[in-house]
């Protein structure tokens, strides 16, 4: 669907709280066309973003929210007819609609589009890129999926030749890009709402890595037996990263948040990065060797991925509480819940590690419901929250407390059910002191744990 922008001048979001939503709206208001937008009650940390940009929104959706002389309508793909009073009268008024995937691809699809997919690292590793590309003086564009440290918010809107996006695998949004690059960071069985197996999730990428024109590289992860079968579907140039000996970009040594790399064999030298976790390493390696094949100055991207802060929600330090240390991570998959606490442990070896996790959607709980029991190894204790639906979801055929006991089944007496977030600070509050660290994780509101218990 093209949609000219310059006609564009009022624009109306239907969830315009959405983690990658709103780097779309930063971007159009950027471009002085006014925004406008509802979405639920529920606070985020978008809301933050919009108060600060002043763009107006609503917080509960009805017909009266959408201006009369409004041109265009973006929605968020939670939000169709059936569910949505919006939505429906949008339609009713004929206006001009279309899904933020959709204005995301036709934004990226005008610019030489870099596109960092894959089912971990994509937030970080794509806001580490565009960051990099902005230190050396690139002038990028980009959308990531959470809030960059560094910028305070999930966009930038640069003049650059540079479009970089976090690619979302969801309902295969992966169809509706034309990358001119791709960067392949992982793959693990994901969105079993989308895909049945992990055969229909490797297509998906499989689909997605053909598409990248000829003149065109692949970057990819090069320790997965997984990923290295998707990128033999690419006709582009494909080049691999990793530890392995093998991989083109191999990192020869690593510390905790340090690391030497080469080229063929050719010494790179030595990065530093302010994030911790060898699954970091990987993230800035793979930064690395984008900027290396884009022929940018590696000195200048030695001092960027120094000064990159991360993004919110990805092993954010939130402050103390009676000297117990609380920190927030999104991680929503078993993969990255053991890389999170993995990096936890090496930090904080002698501390007594609580996980508060708040598991996201029914239908992942339940696809990878052994492999999420076996993933707090590097928790001391673990507490697992009601399930949080999402927008999609209202219920399921599994309940925290299955998880709970199989975690248990394991490790006796290591896990704790306790329904709500509410519940969660007061039982935290008077427990934790000086040799305690608390993780809260997961993709819905588990943030609030953390927040509440920190000292003010």
């Amino acid at each position: 669907m093209h949609i000219d922008l310059q006609k564009i001048k009022k624009v109306h979001v239907i969830g315009i709280k959405g983690s990658g939503v709103i780097g779309v709206v930063e971007i159009l208001k950027a471009g002085g066309i006014e925004v406008s937008g509802s979405d639920t009650e529920e606070k985020f940390f978008t809301d933050e973003i919009l108060q600060k940009k002043q763009i107006k929104y609503f917080e509960k959706f009805s017909t009266e929210n959408i201006p009369v002389d409004v041109d265009l309508i973006i929605y968020s793909t939670a939000y169709n007819e059936t569910n949505n009073v919006e939505f429906q009268e949008a339609l009713k008024r004929k206006l001009v609609m279309i899904s933020y995937p959709e204005i995301l691809a036709a934004l990226f699809n005008e610019k030489y589009g870099i596109a960092v997919c894959g089912t971990h690292g994509k937030t970080t590793t794509s806001a580490m890129l565009a960051h990099a590309l902005k230190e050396v003086g690139a002038d990028p564009s980009a959308i990531i999926g959470g809030r960059v440290m560094n910028w305070d918010g999930n966009a930038l809107v640069g003049n650059g030749e540079f479009f970089i996006a976090e690619a979302d695998e969801f309902q295969n949004k992966l169809r509706l890009y034309n990358p001119k690059a791709v960067v392949l960071t992982s793959l693990d069985w994901d969105h079993p709402d989308t895909y049945p197996n992990f055969f229909e999730y490797k297509k998906a990428f499989g689909d997605f890595v053909v598409r990248i024109p000829k003149i065109g590289f692949l970057l990819t992860w090069g320790d997965s037996v997984d990923t290295l079968e998707v990128s033999k579907e690419a006709s582009c140039s494909v080049l691999t990263y990793g530890f392995s000996e093998d991989c083109d970009y191999n990192i020869v040594s690593g510390e905790l948040q340090k690391f030497n790399m080469t080229y063929h064999k050719k010494d790179l030298g030595e990065f530093r990065i302010n994030l911790v976790g060898k699954h970091n390493l990987l993230n800035a390696c793979a930064v690395v060797a984008v900027c290396h094949k884009l022929n940018l100055n590696i000195e200048e991207v030695r001092k960027a991925l120094n000064t990159f802060n991360g993004t919110k929600r990805r092993f954010e330090y939130i402050g103390e509480r009676n000297g117990a240390i609380l920190i927030d991570d999104y991680g929503h998959h078993p993969e990255e819940i053991r890389a999170t606490l993995k990096g936890a442990r090496e930090i904080y070896p002698d501390k007594n590690i609580w996980a508060v996790f708040h598991p996201h959607s029914y239908s992942r709980t339940e696809a990878l419901l052994q492999e999420f029991s076996q993933s707090f190894d590097n928790a001391n204790k673990v507490i697992v929250l009601d399930i949080y639906g999402s927008a999609r979801e209202n219920s399921g055929n599994v309940c925290s407390e299955d998880l709970v006991k199989l975690i248990n089944r394991f490790d006796r007496n290591k896990a704790e059910y306790i329904k709500t977030i509410q519940e969660a600070i007061s039982f935290l509050s008077d427990k934790i002191g000086a040799e305690d660290v608390v993780i809260t994780i997961g993709a819905g509101n588990v943030w609030e744990v953390a927040s509440n218990l920190k000292e003010k």
